[in-house]
């Protein structure tokens, strides 16, 4: 009798194994996408014309590119390029003495994503323009 109910419980907990999809994982993968902290939300909340260059080193950090065209106009571009990715795998299995099971699923998500700012100061070292590229693939 108790025979009867090991097996009982070892057959129950070995079909009741949770077994995600490769659909599923894909799904776990994206669902823990973090915020960068260079985005262009933040560029476009917290830089605007008028600001001094020391705003901006303030709020955005060091440019990558800092070039002056003829006129002496300075331009500062930030140009960030990320690449996430992230493994998800699941995997479920039991055995009992004639009785096996296996499953196995995976998902790998890779994203590339590209932000270029452009900010154009004025001879008083203030933002005359902002302009921006963001792409995601």
């Amino acid at each position: 009798m108790m025979y009867k109910n090991i097996i009982a419980i070892s057959l129950t907990g070995v079909l009741l194994t949770a077994c995600k999809s490769a659909q599923e994982l894909r799904q776990d993968v994206t669902a823990g996408e973090s915020p960068s902290t260079f985005t262009l939300g933040k560029v476009q909340s917290s830089i605007h014309e008028g600001m001094s260059q020391e705003q901006v080193l303030s709020s955005l950090g060091s440019p990558n590119i800092v070039t002056n065209d003829d006129h002496g106009v300075e331009t500062w571009v930030y140009d960030k390029v990320s690449t996430e990715g992230a493994r998800a795998a699941s995997g479920g299995g039991g055995t009992l003495i004639l009785f096996g099971s296996s499953s196995k699923a995976s998902a790998y998500e890779a994203t590339q994503k590209t932000l270029t700012v452009m900010i154009k100061f004025d001879p008083r070292k203030h933002v005359q323009s902002i302009k921006y590229h963001q792409s995601k693939f």
